[in-house]
């Protein structure tokens, strides 16, 4: 089975929303997992070039080592799960169908 998201949908006539289920393709959760991978790899590459900077700014010595103890949490502060881009993934279509 593949990914899948819930949303609420706003039923006339109803305080309580209809919950429905959206599924992406296989097709669509390849295609938003390599564009995930795809911006984090390019992320990643950013963190390290802002880790180096920082510590040049600050006066370190900047040996691999502690870049990569910079850059590392620099890049989960800002990297986006996966799940995340198929529930964006998700929503698109839900709000394609709901207009």
């Amino acid at each position: 089975m593949g990914f899948s998201k819930t949303f609420p949908k706003t039923v006339e006539g109803s305080t309580y929303p209809r919950w429905e289920e959206i599924f992406l393709t296989s097709e669509e959760e390849k295609d938003v997992e390599q564009k995930a991978k795809e911006e984090n790899i390019e992320l990643m590459k950013e963190c390290i070039d802002d880790a180096k900077r920082i510590l040049e700014e600050k006066g370190f010595k900047g040996f691999k080592e502690d870049m990569l103890a910079v850059a590392i949490p620099l890049f989960e502060k800002r990297a986006s799960h996966i799940a995340y881009w198929k529930e964006s993934k998700c929503k698109e279509r839900f709000d394609e169908l709901n207009k």
